[in-house]
């Protein structure tokens, strides 16, 4: 498999918000999960009226590589604004729900800032998790 560049990664995420679906907030977020084969699984935002059946774009394409078989993941790339791409991390959800299928300390969050892209460990994002390890 192909390496994926992070330039890609996010292009791939910039080409996904453009399918969000977002009339209440006008806030599109596009996201391309990069699984550890080099395959690429994209998301975007969905809005609803009643807003807590709403899903982030993180999660969607989580859901979506998940329902695939896709169990493992290197990295993902957000990106989002109304008009303009502005810093959008995960939302605690999103970063929670990740961090039940990727190893917190190697998977790279990327996000577009002022300077370009951004990179962070998923564990930098959330630390001290809950996980199955706490269920045992």
């Amino acid at each position: 498999m192909e390496k994926v560049s992070i330039e890609a990664l996010m292009e791939h995420a910039r080409e996904a918000r453009k399918k969000a679906i977002a009339p209440y907030s006008s806030f599109s977020v596009g996201a391309a999960l990069l699984a550890s084969d080099g395959s690429v699984v994209t998301g975007c935002n969905i809005e609803n009226a009643a807003y807590s059946v709403c899903c982030c774009a993180e999660r969607v394409a989580l859901f979506k590589a998940l329902s695939e078989g896709v169990r493992s993941f290197s990295a993902i790339a957000v990106c989002g604004g109304r008009d303009e791409e502005v810093p959008c991390p995960p939302c605690g959800v999103c970063r929670q729900a990740l961090a039940e299928y990727a190893d917190a300390e190697s998977f790279m969050v990327y996000t577009m800032e002022a300077s370009g892209i951004f990179g962070m460990t998923l564990s930098e994002y959330l630390p001290k998790s809950f996980s199955k390890k706490e269920l045992k």
